[in-house]
């Protein structure tokens, strides 16, 4: 089943998130080493994962960071002035047929919604899901602006802390094709820091 949004400079954490982290402590950071297609290095992206808004999705992207799922996953949709997404362990490894990519998840189940009252803003880190609010697996997106559209509607799961410049190179997708990338840029490798 593809999961996908259903909707076709950075901007601070919001201020619900900062005291939500302030009040807890930081969590996992999740850093992303983001490579172009042709395996140059781009530079890294750090997120600052929040356990205490929505602890079963960050649980499944430590798990699938640290069993080293996410290595060479590409970044399959990307909307100019929107979003960044990736995380199709399934079908989204750059050294193989991408055609698919954006279509599956991992072999983990299917996760419960942990919606929040936080807000997408630019660097917002969202799970990517299907139609049905419990179907997110392993993709994830990162907000290139603010889309407060997704309110409510899809799990916050972190924030970028660093790495904006980075974010925003990756190589966007054609718009006529909702954002589909030829060629992607990939995630190298990702680790969680504690």
């Amino acid at each position: 089943m593809r999961k996908f949004l259903l909707i076709p400079a950075f901007a601070f954490m919001s201020t619900a998130a900062i005291a939500q982290q302030a009040a807890d402590g930081p969590g996992p950071n999740m850093v992303i080493e983001v490579a172009a297609h042709d395996g140059t290095s781009k530079g890294r992206i750090v997120l600052d994962l929040l356990p205490d808004v929505a602890p079963n999705h960050v649980e499944r992207l430590v798990t699938l960071a640290r069993d080293g799922k996410y290595d060479g996953v590409v970044f399959h949709r990307v909307i100019d002035g929107f979003m960044a997404q990736t995380g199709d362990v399934q079908y989204g490894r750059h050294d193989g047929d991408t055609s698919r990519a954006g279509m599956g998840g991992s072999d983990l189940p299917d996760l419960k919604s942990e919606f929040s009252d936080l807000s997408f803003q630019a660097g917002t880190v969202g799970m990517a899901r299907s139609q049905s609010p419990d179907s997110a697996n392993s993709q994830f997106f990162i907000d290139l602006a603010p889309a407060t559209f997704l309110d409510g509607q899809y799990t916050i799961v972190g924030q970028l802390i660093e790495g904006a410049d980075v974010l925003n190179s990756i190589k966007k997708g054609d718009a006529t094709a909702n954002g589909a990338v030829s060629q992607p840029d990939y995630m190298s490798r990702v680790t969680i820091e504690e």
